[in-house]
């Protein structure tokens, strides 16, 4: 055999060789999935080793949630994540299982909601969840049912109904811890109110076993609407949530109103309030009166200071009311009466004829 048959053998053999690994590799991008096959492979069992949750809509929302020693932090307000969430989140990525297959056709994605999310039109939501390792990413698009959706690996063309139903949100105020003050109503000795516009008072007791709040001053002839008119204003930081966070402290021409919050152990809270459109803000500070109540105050003011907090409407409006809207309304003045109708003068009678 001659050196130049062995050279061509030897290369239809590579040539032979190199078709049957492209041959294996497609065969193993574009198997066909069976019903209860995950659709992301290997997250369940790298769960806790994903460092970052990403999520992406076609009109620019994103939230981007990173791991931050034992908890989570939301970049977009650099601000703490809700770790439950977090974790709901990546153990349903890990559990979504194929339902079935669907159309593999770019065009008619976005009938499903799994198109890629590069234009506004786009109507689904990537997600990925990212390791040091590898990157498990998918389009999550339109609800089928109530247990199941559908769904698109990142950069594969077969689109799939997958189970269980997928609840995500790019929002990054949805991913926010929301826990913010808790002062139960019984720690509450008084409220001081002091309003932008309008009366300042005060709401308080002199001991916890006090049935209800008196306020103080009174406007003369004026008295409340029951007893326990202004118990709601000291129970409002309690269970207190926030709806979004902003670092920064108010524009210096804002018009804020403060509710001095002072507790029968040692602690004193000024929230300064603020409203900005359909926004209801709120900043913290906190000082101590005694030395666990100081400890308390420095606790709060690492956490808050420096930022304002949109809160629930409810609740800004508890934490600042008026003091109109405790007071019965004044008795309208009495109405004058009528003045008496004059006698109408008659015409002299016509001398009779003779």
């Amino acid at each position: 055999m001659t050196a130049r048959r062995v050279g061509w053998l030897l290369a239809a053999g590579l040539a032979v060789i190199a078709f049957a690994i492209w041959l294996s590799s497609q065969r193993h991008l574009e198997r066909s999935t069976s019903a209860g096959d995950a659709v992301l492979p290997g997250l369940t069992q790298g769960v806790n080793t994903v460092t970052r949750l990403e999520l992406t809509r076609g009109d620019g929302t994103k939230a981007t949630v990173n791991k931050a020693g034992d908890g989570w932090t939301v970049s977009e307000r650099d601000w703490p994540a809700d770790v439950g969430k977090v974790r709901k989140l990546l153990l349903a990525l890990g559990a979504l299982t194929v339902v079935e297959e669907k159309t593999r056709l770019p065009a008619n994605y976005p009938a499903l909601g799994v198109e890629d999310v590069t234009t506004p039109k786009a109507s689904g939501t990537r997600v990925a969840a990212v390791s040091p390792a590898r990157t498990w990413a998918l389009i999550v698009g339109k609800s089928s049912s109530a247990k199941s959706g559908f769904v698109r690996v990142a950069g594969a063309e077969q689109s799939l109904l997958a189970a269980p139903l997928l609840s995500v949100d790019a929002d990054p105020k949805s991913w926010l811890a929301n826990a913010l003050l808790d002062v139960p109503v019984e720690r509450v000795r008084q409220v001081e109110e002091r309003p932008a516009q309008g009366a300042a008072f005060s709401a308080g007791r002199e001991k916890k076993e006090d049935a209800h709040f008196t306020v103080s001053p009174l406007p003369k002839g004026r008295e409340l609407t029951a007893p326990g008119a202004a118990d709601g204003i000291p129970a409002a930081l309690s269970a207190l949530t926030l709806d979004d966070v902003h670092k920064g402290a108010a524009p210096a021409d804002a018009h804020l109103a403060h509710a001095l919050f002072h507790t029968f152990d040692g602690l004193d809270l000024d929230v300064a309030g603020r409203k900005d459109g359909t926004r209801s803000l709120i900043a913290v500070s906190a000082r101590g009166t005694s030395k666990d109540g100081q400890a308390e105050a420095d606790k709060i003011n690492a956490r808050l200071a420096g930022w304002e907090f949109d809160v629930p409407e409810y609740k800004y409006t508890a934490i600042f009311t008026p003091l109109e809207e405790l007071l019965k309304k004044p008795p309208e003045p009495a109405k004058k009466a009528p003045a008496a109708a004059q006698p109408r003068s008659r015409a002299p009678a016509s001398a009779a004829p003779h």
